[in-house]
């Protein structure tokens, strides 16, 4: 089909040569030409797709591509679904399932963080490390099957001993791998901070703050903000979903109390909250002692706001009011103590992302779930036989544990599944 839009500018050529880049031009079906382009042609089993493949190089433009590709479907040909060319490189069994996800999470990713985690999996690391584990399975779940079909030879104790010590070698290592999932749920949705506290202790004007633009609506009326607001920013290479919270107070209309539950839960769901005070109020110091008690302080960072309208801070009442957290103090009209909070927000985010440098880590929430699901029939498998369960049973565990595993890598699918994978891919990749 090519050769009927494609006009080498070699007047002569006979035959094209795969992988040879060709000058020419793409022509109308009325011989007009459309663009200036480069051609290349790779043959079945070397392209990405592993079928017979074109790649055609034009300029850039809406226009330009628009008049081509509509050339191009006046022969018959379509548009590529989302995922398709990836889909086909997965059927084709170039990649597995896992590298063909990495592809998507390759282009999704904000960050070098993400980049890398994404890269990771694309170049194999997390297959070759679960094809790893599956095959100490095989190698147990071999030597199961040697009791059953020879009953005769009983497993001795001693070798029972050793295939428990194995089998909990994989339990440990799978273990660590779902453990491992909150941290790469960060690394692939982003570390979510939201930004809470009483009404206007200055949540917004942090918020604008950080953004370095004005965002969200501030304004000295209490209740200001009664939904939330979301935005992306960046922090040290690390992609931070960043929320404005309605306040918090026993008080206000039917659609403030709704933003105030909607906050309550976006702080559950968040990875840290900066819960920021103003203590220009006059009871600030027993509010907070109540909120702090509400709230807990696992995952919190306190920020004194409004610092500017003191010419001196009593540190040591502060600081003792607070319990357990080291405080911040903060002006958001001044903009002082910005520079040590950012240092703080950088410190606690790293402290619970995970180093990419020496460990794998599972971003999908689909791989947790297989990667659960075969940990349950391992850990049954240990305890059967250590109750001295038939061999029948234990291998029975065993199979389930390896399916689980191929459905990972995608030795095991089916339709539904490669449908939900795709169909989050950008158009054609």
């Amino acid at each position: 089909m090519v050769l009927k839009i494609f006009r080498p500018a070699q007047a002569d050529l006979k035959e094209y040569v795969p992988f040879h880049l060709y000058y020419g031009y793409i022509i109308g079906i009325k011989n007009e030409i459309i663009d200036e382009v480069t051609m290349v042609e790779m043959p079945e089993g070397h392209s990405y797709t592993g079928q017979k493949q074109v790649e055609i190089f034009c300029h850039g433009g809406v226009f330009v591509l628009r008049r081509i590709t509509e050339e191009i479907f006046k022969y018959g040909i379509r548009p590529a679904e989302p995922g398709e060319f990836t889909r086909r490189a997965f059927l084709a069994g170039r990649i597995d399932l896992t590298k063909a996800e990495a592809v998507a999470d390759m282009v999704a990713s904000k960050t070098e963080y993400a980049y890398n985690a994404a890269k990771k999996n694309l170049m194999g690391q997390f297959s070759e490390y679960i094809d790893n584990l599956r095959n100490k399975i095989i190698e147990l779940l071999v030597e199961i099957e040697a009791a059953i079909d020879y009953p005769e030879e009983e497993i001795e104790t001693a070798a029972e001993n050793k295939l428990i010590e194995q089998l909990q070698i994989v339990i440990d290592a799978i273990g660590s791998l779902t453990d491992s999932y909150r941290s790469g749920k960060m690394i692939r949705e982003g570390f979510k901070i939201a930004i809470a506290g009483r009404t206007n202790a200055g949540k917004s004007s942090l918020f604008n703050l950080l953004l370095n633009q004005n965002r969200a609506i501030v304004g000295p009326i209490p209740g200001t903000t009664r939904d939330y607001l979301t935005e992306w920013i960046e922090l040290k290479g690390i992609a931070v979903s960043l929320t404005d919270t309605a306040g918090l107070r026993g008080m206000g209309g039917q659609i403030e109390k709704a933003g105030q539950k909607s906050a309550k839960e976006i702080m559950a769901d968040s990875d840290l909250t900066i819960w920021i005070v103003d203590i220009t109020r006059k009871n600030w110091a027993d509010e907070i002692k109540k909120d702090i008690k509400n709230l807990g302080t696992e995952r919190i960072v306190l920020l004194y706001n409004k610092i500017d309208k003191f010419k001196k801070i009593n540190l040591k009442n502060i600081w003792h009011s607070s319990e357990v957290l080291r405080p911040l103090f903060f002006s958001c009209i001044t903009r002082a103590g910005l520079k040590d909070l950012r240092a703080e927000l950088i410190r606690q985010i790293y402290q619970k992302m995970p180093d990419l440098t020496d460990r794998l880590v599972v971003t999908s929430e689909r791989h947790k779930k297989k990667l659960d699901c075969a940990l349950n029939c391992l850990r049954k498998t240990k305890r059967n036989m250590q109750k001295g369960v038939s061999p029948e049973l234990i291998a029975f565990e065993l199979r389930l544990a390896v399916d689980e595993i191929d459905e990972v890598t995608g030795r095991v699918y089916n339709e539904q599944i490669l449908d939900r994978i795709f169909s989050r891919f950008c158009i054609g990749k």
